[in-house]
Formats: structure tokens, sequence, C-alpha cells
């Protein structure tokens, strides 16, 4: 139902109840601000941190603000936006949407799931063990851990992004007090080895440029010194990460990279884009975990690739848009 102007309207969904919420607060600022205004009609969709649904400050019912949209940009981060809550709710409407539909982003966005499917393909992955608040004392699996791979550790959220809530660990004695508070935001925790090498992250989108799955070029994340990985404060806060474009390491890791970011879109169902997390160690390419749903921020390292192939966001986005309103899947 496109407006009086014959624009297409778009709601952009932002805020959340997550723990990305102020992240997707500026995704969604930036999409808002970035879309072509010859072709959309953008309407600021505010969803508190309860799940409440606001348009120009008053509540409204989900329901009526999908109805009254020719297409949604998802800007949400983590939880309810990339584990297939919001798109649960949204589908019953059958109003296309951006990013990856209900299954996928709930696979996704659990680490241990992604994990499987990507073993199964052969995928080089860091050691991990999965463990489940209701079943775990964390004495014994601090143990369990040191007799399957040496410190140090990360230990991470099974089912949260943006590096929110992971720890370095670099002792095993240190290990059970770790579990004990991530056992506080998470009841499923992933102790993964911890691989020396150089942090790397590469985009994909569909149908773009004449590819099926096209591969954007890889980025090299360098933490600021005072951080030992690329964690929340250096993703979102810090002025002092550096970004190295192309990375610091051969042809032959960048088209690994590319390689296994398109796998991981495809296998797990993705859908119009995602962005895949990579250690380049002197042992190869590890893969870490694969975001649904990407930030767009000034910090984020999607328009930074899309700057260097000479892809204007505008672009990015209204391609983004053309295949929601397409339903194209693969």
């Amino acid at each position: 139902m496109p407006s009086s102007s014959g624009k297409i309207i778009v709601s952009v969904l932002r805020g959340g109840p997550s723990s990305e919420y102020d992240v997707s607060l500026q995704t969604g600022q930036t999409v808002l601000n970035s879309l072509p205004r010859d072709k959309y009609e953008p309407i600021d969709v505010f969803i508190s941190k309860k799940g409440e649904w606001h348009v120009g400050g008053l509540a409204k019912h989900p329901g009526k603000i999908i109805e009254s949209s020719d297409v949604i940009f998802n800007a949400l981060h983590g939880e309810f936006g990339e584990d297939g809550g919001v798109q649960d709710i949204l589908d019953p409407y059958q109003v296309p949407y951006t990013g990856s539909g209900k299954v996928a982003s709930a696979l996704a966005m659990n680490k241990a799931l992604t994990k499987n499917y990507l073993a199964r393909a052969g995928v080089k992955m860091p050691a991990h063990l999965i463990f489940k608040k209701a079943e775990t004392v964390p004495l014994k699996a601090g143990r369990a851990v040191f007799q399957s791979f040496a410190p140090p550790y990360v230990v991470k959220p099974v089912n949260l992004g943006s590096s929110v809530g992971v720890y370095m660990v670099k002792t095993v004695g240190d290990l059970p007090e770790v579990l004990e508070n991530s056992f506080k935001t998470s009841p499923e925790v992933l102790v993964e080895e911890f691989i020396m090498g150089k942090e790397a992250t590469c985009g994909v989108i569909d149908d773009f440029r004449g590819e099926k799955i096209y591969p954007l070029l890889p980025i090299e994340i360098v933490p600021p010194k005072t951080n030992r990985f690329y964690d929340y404060n250096a993703k979102y806060l810090s002025n002092d990460t550096e970004y190295r474009l192309p990375g610091n390491w051969g042809r032959k890791e960048s088209e690994k990279i590319q390689e296994v970011a398109k796998l991981a879109h495809d296998l797990l169902g993705l859908r119009h884009y995602s962005r895949s997390d990579f250690i380049v160690s002197r042992h190869g390419v590890y893969f870490l975990e694969v975001n649904t749903l990407p930030g767009l921020t000034s910090h984020s390292l999607v328009p930074k690739s899309l700057e260097a192939i000479g892809c204007p966001l505008p672009v990015f986005l209204d391609h983004l848009l053309t295949l929601a309103l397409s339903r194209r899947s693969h």
C-alpha cells in the first residue's frame, strides 16, 4: 500500500528488549537517515526495552504498524531481533521484512547449533564445550575444560551477540567463578579455546553484482592495546580500534574467509545479508560466529566494507528492501 505520494512505506524497527538496545537505536537511525527519500517513506518504529511498539511517541499495536507498511526494515540486534522473536510477530501478517526468517535466525543466534551445523561441513573452529546452568557444577566444568584443551579460554553466552558477556580467562583456576557469573545472564554458556591470531570479519550479500551470494572484502580488526579481543567496548565505544582493509594476510586467507562466510550464510539458510567473524592464525582460518543482522552504525563493519567496493549505503539499503519486496530467498 504505497503512500499518497506513491512512495514505498518502510517501517524501520529499532530498540527492542535486547542487550544490544543502544546499538539498534544507532543502526535504525542510520537507516532512517540513509534511505533514498525519492523512493521510500520511512516510519520510525521505536520498540521499548519492555517490548512496546511506538510511532511518533505513541504506543501502537504491532499489528497496526505492520499492516500499514509495505515492507519492514529490521534494524534490531541481539535477542528478539535476531533470535526469531520479532520474526514470529511479523510472519503471520505476510508483510515482507529484511533479514533472515524465524527458523534461520534462531539457528544462527545459537552458537552451539551453528557450530554443530558447520562442523559437519568441515569448517575449522576453535575447540569448545557447552555448559547448561541447570546441569553444571562450575568446579567440575572447569576440570572438564582443562582436560579437553589448554588455557587461555574465551567464555561467552550461547545466545547473545556483539561480544556481550564475553570473558577472557587466563587460567583454569579462574574458570569456575567466570562460569558462575556467566550463568547469571545466560542459561547456556560456551567455553572456547583462545586462538592467537588476527581478528577478521566478512559480510555477504544475496543476489548482488551478479553473484548469488556476494562476499565483501574481509576486514582485519585490531582492538586497542587495552583490549585482549574485539569486545563490546572496542566495537561500539572506542575510537582506538583499528580496521585494516585489506587485512594483513595473504590472498589464500582472504579467499578462505570469503568462502566460509558464504558457506555459513548458505548452510544456515540466511537471507539478504550476514557477517561472519574469524580468527586468522598460523594454523589457518577459524570460524567464530555469524551475525544475521550486522550493525550499520558509524563503528560498524559492513558500511566500511561497502565503502571499499564503492557501494554507497543508500544503494545497499535499497538492495535489501528490493530483495525483501521480491520475497527472494535461496
